[in-house]
């Protein structure tokens, strides 16, 4: 009998101008680092974006502290002063932010080029290049150039970026990700669901990430029962 699912799905919706979004992946990594059956869990990235109206070509380059204080009709130094918990948050988690190089830009051409990233099996490995850039490196997300140069560290060509940015498919996916996020009711990010059925709201504690693996997987395994049977173990 073959199992219905070679290994069990944590699926989350992220995007990559979300501090909690990249604490929150550092937060689950520790968690998977202390999961016994880490190689039987696969993560999916989703495509969310908490900001659509950013303009897609700008010439006005603002970092996120005049960008919240903008979006918010407030001062840069109240900006700044809510970021401090933020900062914290991060190093605690081995992240050190640098939000004053950090270039506010649309995200949607990168989350096409994470969507590209998936079909190589490199999503994770996507998610990762672009939340450095942004909150540790100051790149520009939404400059081709910058992603053509991210694709290549993680081993996408010229040609697969270009292909990103121009097939409508990796479009139909991001928009397949955002529709279902609103399906779903998800009005904040990063979103975890662990097998379809458990689900982490924000940058929680790693031991919330641990105790979420070991409850779906559990579960999972009872209907998988052979998931964890290795091509070639014979039985004489």
């Amino acid at each position: 009998m073959e199992p219905s699912n070679s290994k069990m799905k944590v699926d989350v919706w992220s995007d990559i101008m979300c501090p909690f979004c990249y604490i929150g992946k550092r937060h689950y990594e520790a968690a998977i680092k202390q999961f016994p059956n880490s190689d039987q869990i696969e993560i999916v990235w989703h495509s969310f974006q908490l900001d659509p109206t950013i303009p897609m070509e700008s010439t006005k380059q603002q970092n996120v502290f005049q960008y919240l204080a903008d979006r918010k009709g407030i001062s840069v130094e109240q900006s700044l002063k809510m970021y401090e918990g933020v900062l914290q948050m991060a190093k605690s988690a081995g992240l050190e932010f640098n939000l004053d190089k950090a270039v506010v830009a649309n995200s949607y051409n990168a989350h096409r080029v994470i969507q590209m990233a998936k079909t190589k099996g490199k999503g994770d490995e996507a998610e990762e290049s672009l939340f450095q850039a942004y909150f540790i490196d100051g790149k520009d997300f939404g400059d081709h150039a910058v992603l053509a140069e991210l694709g290549e560290n993680i081993g996408l060509t010229d040609m697969d970026i270009q292909e990103a940015l121009t097939n409508d498919d990796y479009s139909y996916s991001v928009n397949q990700d955002i529709q279902e996020a609103q399906n779903l009711g998800i009005r904040g990010v990063p979103f975890f669901i662990f097998n379809r059925k458990y689900s982490i709201s924000g940058a929680q504690p790693i031991d919330v990430f641990l105790k979420s693996l070991e409850k779906s997987f559990t579960e999972w395994q009872n209907i998988n029962p052979y998931s964890n049977l290795k091509l070639g173990n014979t039985f004489e």
